[in-house]
C-alpha cells in the first residue's frame, strides 16, 4: 500500500512501519509517499528520531502519542442501506456525550438507550466531539488527530456501530467536529508544515488564509466529507465558527458548504452543517445566491439567554442585556436580541438582524441548555438544581412551541440531577496541574472560592456527570418527562407549533405572562408567583396540554404560578 503524508520543507521524511524504517520520496507537490506493506505506521521529519502520527490517521489504538493503524473503511458490514437520511426542518435534536451518557461511557452502551431516544420523539443525536484527544476522559475539545474515533469509547468500528443504530431506529446522527484549534497535548501538525496561524482562547488556530493554507483548507474539509462519506453521519455540528481566521474571498464556510451539497448529491440523502457562532451574524445561513455561505443552521445563544434570565432571574455577566423589559419576546420574534445594538457584556454594538421575512426559524437551535451553557458554570449545576418545576416546565413549552429547532441536553428531559462538569484526564501531571489551576483562577475572578470549583482532573468529576437513568422513573422526574414526550409529540401533530415562518409567530408578554399565537393555538405561560389571567382572543378553547391547574375557560386562560396552557381556539 502506499503511505503518503504532506511536509512541506522538509528534506527527508521516513515511514516506520510495523518498527521498520523506509525512505519516503518526495513527488506531486509537497507529498511524500511509500510503498510499504504494514499495519502500524508513524513518520520521522528529517533526521528526528520522534516518531509521529499520521495526520490524517483513521485510528489510534495507542492514543494521540502513539503510531496510526491502517484502517480499511470498506471493511465495515453497514446495515442501513435503506436509510435516506433526515432534514433539519422539523427536526428535534438531542446532545449527547458518549463518556457520561451511559455508565459504560462508550459506543455500544449508548447504543442500549437509543430506543429511549426514538421513544422520546428525537430525530437528531448529536454527539459532542469524538475525535482522539490525549488521556481517556475529557468533554473532546481538546482533539488532536482529527479524522481518528476515541479508542476508548470504542473506536472507529464502534462509531460506525453506534451510527448504524441510530439509523436503525430512524435517528439521524450529528458530529461536533472542531476546527477552530486543536488541544494542548499531541498536537504535533506544525512538525509537518504550516498548519497553524496564531493562536485563539482555546489554543493554536489554523492557518486559512497564509501561505500554504490551500492544503490546510484541504485538511479541514476533508475531514468533514470523510465523517459524512466513510461514518455515515448526517450532519456536522461546526465549534465556535467566530474563532476561524480567514480573510479569503472564498470563506472556508462557505467552501465547505459547497463540496457538502456536493457530497449529498452523490449519496442521494439530506447532510446538514450546524455552526456554532458568536456572530450573531444570519449571513452564516443565508443560501450562497442571497451572499451567505449556505450553512444550514446555527445555534442561538441569545434565546438561550433570554429563556435562562426569565426562568431563574439570574443577570451576571452576558445575562445582564437579557434583563431588559421585553427581552424574551423580542428575541422569540427577532433570532437575535443583539442585532447591531449595544452589548455591555462586550462593551460594544454587536450582531445582525434577521430578516424575519425571509428567512425560516428552523435555521436557529432553541434550547434551554446545553454542554457550553451548563458545563462552563463553576459547579455544572443544570437549570433544574436552582429553577422550581414549573418554570422547567413553561420554559420546555416555550421551546418546542416555537418557530425554532429544538434542542435537549442529555437528561433534561427528565430533569436530571446529575450536574454536568468540566473534566479533563491529561497523563503529562504538568499540564493536568495547568488546567486545574488554571480552571480555579478562572472561578475565583467571579467570586467562587477554589473548594467550590470541581476538580477537573479528578476522575470523580466524570462519575459526577454522568446520567443516572434510574432516575427517569423515579416521582418528580417521571412527569417532567411525559411532558417533554407531550410537547414532542404534539409538536408533530400540529403543524403551525412546527411552522418555521418568523413572521407568522405572535407573542405579547405583560407582566408575569407571555402568550404565543401558533395558527389556532395559544401557549399562555406564567412566570410569576401571583395568578394571573390570559386573554386569548378567542370566545371558547379547549387545552391540549397543561402544567399544574392551568385551565382555559371562554376566551382567557386562568394560569396559578408557574404553570402554562396549551390550548386549541375553537371559534
Amino acid at each position: 500500500m502506499a503511505f503518503r503524508v504532506w511536509a512541506p520543507g522538509q528534506e527527508r521524511v521516513r515511514v516506520r512501519v510495523d518498527g521498520a524504517d523506509h525512505e519516503m520520496t518526495l513527488r506531486d507537490g509537497d507529498w511524500w509517499y511509500s510503498d510499504v506493506t504494514g499495519t502500524d505506521y508513524a513518520f520521522l521529519l528529517g533526521d528526528d528520531e520522534d516518531a509521529l502520527p499520521d495526520p490524517r490517521s483513521r485510528w489510534q489504538p495507542e492514543g494521540v502519542h502513539g503510531p496510526s493503524r491502517v484502517y480499511d473503511h470498506s471493511a465495515f458490514e453497514w446495515t442501513d442501506q435503506s436509510w435516506t437520511g433526515r432534514a433539519l426542518p422539523g427536526g428535534v435534536i438531542y446532545e449527547l456525550h458518549i463518556g457520561t451518557f451511559t455508565e459504560g461511557g462508550t459506543f455500544d452502551s449508548a447504543i442500549e438507550r437509543l430506543d429511549h431516544l426514538a421513544d422520546l420523539g428525537i430525530t437528531f443525536v448529536e454527539v459532542m466531539p469524538v475525535n482522539s484527544f490525549d488521556g481517556t476522559a475529557g468533554w473532546g475539545y481538546d482533539g488532536v488527530l482529527w479524522g481518528a474515533v476515541h479508542e476508548p469509547y470504542g473506536g472507529p468500528d464502534g462509531f460506525k456501530r453506534f451510527v448504524d443504530a441510530c439509523h436503525a431506529r430512524g435517528l439521524a446522527v450529528v458530529l461536533d467536529v472542531v476546527y477552530n484549534h486543536l488541544g494542548p497535548s499531541g498536537a504535533y501538525l506544525d512538525r509537518f508544515g504550516p498548519y497553524f496561524a496564531g493562536q485563539n482562547d482555546w489554543g493554536p488556530g489554523l492557518n486559512l488564509d497564509g501561505e500554504g493554507s490551500d492544503e490546510v483548507r484541504r485538511y479541514v474539509i476533508d475531514n468533514a466529507l470523510g465523517w459524512l462519506r466513510d461514518f455515515h453521519v448526517d450532519a456536522l455540528r461546526l465549534d465556535a465558527v467566530h474563532a476561524l481566521a480567514d480573510r479569503r474571498a472564498t470563506h472556508l464556510l462557505e467552501e465547505l458548504a459547497r463540496e457538502v451539497e456536493t457530497l449529498s448529491a452523490a449519496v442521494c440523502r439530506p447532510l446538514t452543517l450546524i455552526a456554532e457562532s458568536d456572530l450573531n451574524d444570519p449571513k452564516l445561513v443565508l443560501p450562497r445566491e442571497a451572499h451567505g455561505y449556505g450553512l444550514h443552521a446555527q445555534w442561538s445563544d441569545d434565546l438561550h439567554h433570554a429563556l435562562h434570565v426569565a426562568l431563574s432571574g439570574e443577570t451576571s455577566g452576558y445575562y445582564a442585556d437579557f434583563a431588559a423589559p421585553g427581552a424574551l419576546a423580542r428575541t422569540l420574534k427577532e433570532v437575535f436580541f443583539h442585532a447591531g445594538t449595544w452589548s455591555s457584556f462586550r462593551g460594544r454594538t454587536h450582531g445582525r438582524p434577521v430578516d424575519t421575512r425571509t428567512v425560516p426559524g428552523h435555521r436557529f437551535l432553541a434550547y434551554l441548555q446545553n454542554h457550553d451553557q451548563i458545563g462552563n458554570r463553576a459547579t455544572g449545576d443544570r437549570l433544574s438544581a436552582t429553577v422550581s418545576p414549573g418554570r422547567l416546565a413553561c420554559g420546555a413549552a416555550i421551546v418546542f412551541c416555537s418557530p425554532y429547532t429544538p434542542m435537549i441536553f442529555m437528561g433534561e428531559e427528565w430533569a436530571a440531577s446529575t450536574p454536568w462538569q468540566f473534566f479533563a484526564s491529561f497523563p503529562d501531571p504538568e499540564l493536568a496541574e495547568a488546567v486545574r489551576t488554571g480552571r480555579r483562577r478562572e472561578f475565583s475572578r467571579h467570586g467562587w472560592g477554589e473548594a467550590e470549583v470541581p476538580d477537573p482532573i479528578d476522575p470523580a468529576t466524570v462519575e459526577r456527570s454522568r446520567l443516572r437513568w434510574s432516575e427517569a422513573g423515579e416521582p418528580g422526574h417521571a412527569e417532567v418527562l411525559e411532558l417533554y414526550r407531550s410537547l414532542i409529540q404534539l409538536r408533530r401533530e400540529w403543524p403551525s407549533l412546527a411552522d418555521p415562518f418568523l413572521d407568522h409567530l405572535q407573542v405579547r408578554a405583560e407582566g408575569s405572562w407571555l402568550l404565543l399565537y401558533r395558527g389556532t393555538l395559544r401557549l399562555a405561560c406564567n412566570l410569576g408567583a401571583e395568578p394571573v389571567t390570559v386573554p386569548l382572543d378567542g370566545e371558547a378553547a379547549r387545552v391540549l396540554l397543561s402544567w399544574g391547574e392551568a385551565k382555559a375557560t371562554g376566551g382567557t386562560a386562568t394560569l396559578p404560578p408557574e404553570t402554562f396552557a396549551l390550548v386549541e381556539l375553537l371559534d
